[in-house]
């Protein structure tokens, strides 16, 4: 495919501290205070107008789905950029965080002193991020399964958002939240148990036929180069496959429960098991895709948005071989807040699994710019950036140029 349509849709947690409550939340209610789902309905009422649709469609061509008030969904435009996309993603915490400013202004004008935290990661099930590329209609879903997810699987060795993890054995800080059981390897249909990946037929444009491949295993993230990267590489294997370039054998003998055997391994050196009996690694896989990647590239071209993101791939997954974490913590959100986790646990002398720890973990993924500790890091310079504040701020209300994207679907 020439040109892709890319679209992110990312869920947010909306919790309340009342004070005079420490540790306190929005789940700890005294009878005259708001629950949950309250403080919810009246964050997104400036946007609702007596409305009670559970989507509201943003002028910027976004979309946010408030069918769960407490967990909204905020759905990008769908762009043919990655960068666009990046844009709008990052714009989405924006709105979401100046409609948190305004509902703790209501809060404390109603007698209410509290702290509202807009938090962008899963607080249920899912990942908590679903990711959409436009791919041919032809070819069999079953080619593209086998060529995708063993890719997918091990990505979260580049692009993991990081998750410290309560265990039977303690706590332990993961690359990814890792899945639950109900999950499946793929669908062609939209939803069908939890499949880590689906595809549904799209209407004609132009008279072509499009399908739409929605990536369920996946995170929401907050440094911009770990999206590019995450985006990037994967736009970069579906090129591959819809070229029908010979790639390895590396079916996943069980899809699911690599996954997690993956997340809970820092050094991407565990091996998992292939349905042909081989065993190789996060990093042997990982590589093999790269490997395959630079000689499509090189054989058909690159623009230089796709050699930034092969260079990248290769720094990373050398860095964390290397075991050279430093060299990747202001690209990789998983790594950043894994230093940030170890400094403060140091600094403290605390245990993993304490109280603060958690704390810090959701607070790198609060949106809140003056709070939130990925910002903290951002505004010290700890950070790499992909895009400016500048196109952040016009993909707030301005959609992507025409004929370049599509309105949230």
């Amino acid at each position: 495919m020439d040109k892709r349509i890319f679209g992110l849709e990312s869920e947010y947690s909306v919790t309340c501290v009342f004070h005079g409550q420490p540790g306190s939340s929005a789940e700890e209610l005294s009878p005259d205070e708001p629950s949950p789902d309250e403080i919810a309905r009246d964050l997104f009422r400036p946007l609702l107008s007596g409305d009670r649709r559970s989507d509201v469609l943003l002028r910027n061509g976004a979309r946010l789905s408030l069918e769960a008030p407490s967990h909204p969904e905020y759905a990008t435009p769908e762009c043919d950029n990655i960068l666009d996309l990046i844009a709008h993603d990052k714009a989405g915490e924006r709105i979401l965080e100046g409609l948190g400013v305004d509902a703790q202004r209501r809060l404390r004008e109603a007698g209410i002193a509290a702290d509202v935290y807009l938090i962008k990661h899963s607080a249920g099930k899912s990942l908590g991020c679903r990711e959409s590329y436009q791919v041919g209609a032809h070819g069999e879903f079953g080619r593209l399964a086998d060529g995708l997810i063993p890719f997918l699987v091990t990505r979260q060795i580049i692009c993991g958002a990081g998750k410290v993890l309560q265990t039977p054995r303690g706590a332990v800080f993961s690359l990814s939240q890792g899945t639950e059981p109900s999950w499946q390897s793929g669908s062609s249909a939209r939803i069908r148990s939890r499949p880590l990946i689906n595809t549904r037929h799209e209407p004609r444009v132009g008279g072509q036929a499009f399908r739409r491949l929605h990536v369920a295993v996946s995170e929401p993230n907050m440094n911009e180069t770990t999206v590019l990267l995450k985006l990037g590489t994967t736009d970069v294997v579906l090129r591959m496959i819809e070229a029908g370039a010979v790639l390895p054998d590396l079916i996943l003998d069980n899809a699911v429960r690599t996954i997690n055997t993956v997340s809970l391994d820092l050094t991407g050196r565990s091996p998992v098991r292939l349905a042909n009996g081989r065993e190789l690694s996060a990093l042997d896989i990982q590589r093999e895709y790269l490997a395959r990647a630079r000689d499509f590239t090189d054989r058909n071209g690159g623009d230089p948005a796709t050699r930034r993101v092969l260079g990248m791939w290769q720094r990373v997954l050398d860095s964390v071989a290397a075991g050279n974490l430093d060299a990747i913590a202001r690209e990789i959100d998983w790594v950043a807040k894994y230093q940030l986790i170890e400094r403060y646990r140091a600094a403290h002398g605390l245990p993993l699994s304490s109280p603060q720890i958690e704390q810090l973990d959701l607070g790198y993924h609060d949106v809140d710019r003056g709070r939130g500790d990925y910002y903290l890091l951002l505004r010290n310079g700890g950070v790499e950036r992909a895009v400016r504040d500048i196109d952040i701020f016009e993909a707030k209300t301005v959609p992507p140029p025409p004929g370049r994207y599509r309105q949230a679907g």
